[in-house]
């Protein structure tokens, strides 16, 4: 793994060369290298990547940014919020579904598979990029939330008019390194069965989102996921 290039869109490998060459992804692929060996780490290390290679560094358009993958055998994929076709759709991203069918009055889907909005330009972007089953959080803070702090960085430096829904505390704290003079913000309480009731149903950034990228002259995203 060390002195390998990643399985990355070459367009972000481009922008982010920096970070693979640092100290830091050095020891970060170490403690993936020791985890794999004595436990089953998710998703399976060929989706790690999976939100870049869905939505190339040019075709970024909206970034959902959610915290960690899910921890359940064959749930996580790569892309925050989703899930395979085939596996039970999480109660947050259920949530999801009913603020769109509220907001954009559209069918509730029956897949979590959230891949059609990613070839759309939604990068769906989760802070720490692996996890052990059953075992949430267990990979923050060896290194991984540098690394999609420099990404969403990068984005804001380097790109226009990008919308940043930004749902839950976590989520919000990232605002910092967004330049809202550029950029578009939309906040809202996590959809979590826990908080969704607080603010994220009725938030409407699903039509709120479309309207921006209009106005910027973009095609709105289809929301609708089957």
């Amino acid at each position: 793994m060390p002195n390998k290039r990643p399985d990355i869109h070459p367009s972000w490998y481009d922008q982010l060369a920096n970070e693979f060459n640092s100290n830091y992804f050095t020891k970060l692929k170490s403690f993936l290298i020791s985890e794999k060996a004595g436990q089953t780490v998710y998703p399976p290390g060929s989706k790690i990547f999976s939100a870049f290679n869905r939505t190339p560094f040019t075709s970024v358009k909206v970034v959902i940014l959610g915290q960690d993958p899910y921890h359940g055998e064959g749930q996580a994929n790569g892309l925050s919020f989703s899930v395979s076709p085939g596996i039970k759709i999480p109660p947050s991203l259920k949530n999801i579904y009913k603020e769109i069918q509220k907001d954009l009055n559209l069918p509730l889907p029956e897949t979590g598979d959230l891949s059609k909005w990613a070839d759309q330009g939604v990068l769906l972007l989760n802070a720490v990029l692996t996890v052990r089953h059953k075992q949430p959080g267990s990979h923050q803070k060896h290194g991984w939330e540098t690394f999609t702090d420099a990404v969403i960085k990068k984005i804001s430096d380097e790109k226009k008019g990008v919308v940043f829904l930004l749902w839950g505390n976590f989520a919000r704290s990232k605002k910092a390194l967004i330049d809202s003079t550029k950029h578009h913000i939309l906040e809202a309480p996590h959809p979590s069965p826990f908080s969704a009731h607080t603010g994220f149903f009725g938030c409407g950034h699903f039509s709120k989102t479309n309207e921006i990228l209009e106005k910027q002259g973009q095609k709105p995203i289809d929301w609708k996921v089957d």
